[in-house]
C-alpha cells in the first residue's frame, strides 16, 4: 500500500478530461485516508465561445493543482487552462501547478522549415505568464521541452506502467521484441526494453509529408518474435499500421503497440481495427471517445494512481523521480495487475 501523505493540496479541473481528474481525486483521497474533492468551480463558455471561470472555493494561500490536458480541441483547452490559472493567481493561491497529462503543441518543438514557429516554446511562455508556478506532465514528445520553461517542470514517464502491464500480460520476455517505430523514439523504446529485459529493434521510416509514411525498413531480426511497438503519440495511426505490416512481413509472430497519448484522429480507429495489430494499449491522458472505447483492439491503462502520487509528492516537496521506477510504481497498481 502507498505511503499516505499529509500534504494539503487543492485540486481544480477544467473540461478537458474530467473523468481523469475525478479519478485522481479519488486516488488522492485513498492515499491520504481522507476525502479530497475537486474544488467547486464554474468553467463554461459564453454564447460567443469566450471562456469564463469562477472558483467558488477559497484558495487563498493554498497549493493548487489544475488538471487539464491540452488535447483536442487544443486551443480551447489551452485557453481554458490559462484562464483557470489566471483566476487562481488573482485569488491569491500560494502555488499553482498545471497538471498536463498531455502537453499539446509538443510536436512543434523546433523549426522544421524557414519562417515557422516553435509553438511549444510559445505555450511554455503563455503558461508562465498566466501565473503557473510549476508544470507536471507526462511523456513529453521531446524531453528538451522542459528547458522551454523558466519554472520547475516535472516530466513523468509511462514506461514504468507499461513495463508492469507487459510483465503481467506477457509472462515471458524471451520472445519479446520492443520496437521503436522511428529512429527518434529509440531512447524511449530502449528504456522500456531494458526495464523488461527484452531485445530492441527499430523501424526506419521515410515521410513524404506530415502523417504520411512512404517507406519503412526494419533494423533487427524480428522473425518468430512477439513485437511490441512503443511510441508517445498515436495520431492517425498510419505509422503503427504500416510498421505492424512491415514487422509481420519480416516474420514477426504477432504485433502489439503501447502508446502513451491516444490522440487517435480520423481515420485512426478504422486503421487500427483493420490492421494486423493484435492490440493497442493507451493511457487515459486524453479522454477516450466512444469509438475508442468501442474498439476491441484498444485497451486503456489508468494514469490516476501515478498522477495522484506525483501530486502528493510535489505537495510534500518530496521526490518525483522516485516514480520513474516500476518497483516504486508497482504498489500503486496492485489492484490492476495483481501480484507484480
Amino acid at each position: 500500500m502507498p505511503v499516505k501523505s499529509e500534504s494539503s493540496v487543492r485540486l481544480v479541473c477544467g473540461n478537458a478530461n474530467k473523468p481523469l481528474a475525478e479519478a485522481i481525486a479519488r486516488r488522492v483521497s485513498y492515499y491520504r485516508g481522507e476525502k479530497v474533492e475537486l474544488a467547486s468551480a464554474r468553467v463554461e463558455r459564453f454564447k460567443d465561445d469566450e471562456i469564463y471561470v469562477e472558483i467558488y472555493d477559497n484558495v487563498r494561500g493554498e497549493d493548487v493543482f489544475v488538471i487539464q490536458p491540452t488535447s483536442k480541441p487544443a486551443n480551447d483547452n489551452l485557453m481554458e487552462l490559462l484562464v483557470i490559472i489566471d483566476a487562481l493567481r488573482r485569488s491569491s493561491a500560494m502555488r499553482i501547478t498545471a497538471v498536463m497529462p498531455y502537453f499539446g503543441y509538443a510536436r512543434q518543438d523546433r523549426r522544421t522549415a524557414a519562417r515557422t514557429p516553435i509553438s511549444a516554446k510559445l505555450v511554455a511562455n503563455l503558461l508562465t505568464e498566466a501565473g503557473a508556478d510549476r508544470i507536471l506532465t507526462l511523456d513529453l514528445h521531446a524531453g528538451q521541452i522542459q528547458g522551454f520553461f523558466d519554472i520547475p517542470t516535472d516530466n513523468l514517464y509511462a514506461a514504468p506502467v507499461f513495463a508492469l502491464d507487459i510483465k503481467h500480460h506477457f509472462r515471458s520476455a524471451e520472445d519479446l521484441m520492443i520496437v521503436s517505430p522511428d529512429v527518434g523514439g529509440v531512447v524511449r523504446a530502449r528504456d522500456l526494453a531494458k526495464r523488461i529485459d527484452a531485445a530492441l529493434s527499430i523501424v526506419d521510416k521515410r515521410r513524404v509529408k506530415a502523417n504520411e509514411v512512404s517507406e519503412m525498413t526494419v533494423i533487427g531480426d524480428v522473425k518468430d518474435r512477439t513485437c511490441i511497438l512503443v511510441d508517445d503519440i498515436c495520431d492517425t495511426a498510419g505509422t503503427l499500421q504500416k510498421a505492424a505490416e512491415k514487422l509481420m512481413e519480416d516474420g514477426a509472430r504477432a504485433v502489439h503497440a503501447y502508446v502513451t497519448h491516444g490522440v487517435l484522429s480520423n481515420p485512426a480507429i478504422e486503421r487500427i481495427s483493420n490492421s494486423v495489430l493484435e492490440s493497442v494499449v493507451i493511457t487515459d491522458s486524453i479522454t477516450p471517445r466512444d469509438d475508442v472505447l468501442a474498439c476491441d483492439k484498444i485497451r486503456i491503462l489508468p494514469l490516476a494512481p501515478l498522477l495522484a502520487q506525483a501530486i502528493l509528492n510535489v505537495g510534500n516537496d518530496t521526490s518525483v523521480s522516485s516514480l520513474f521506477s516500476e518497483d516504486d510504481v508497482a504498489p500503486l497498481y496492485e489492484g490492476y495487475y495483481g501480484a507484480v
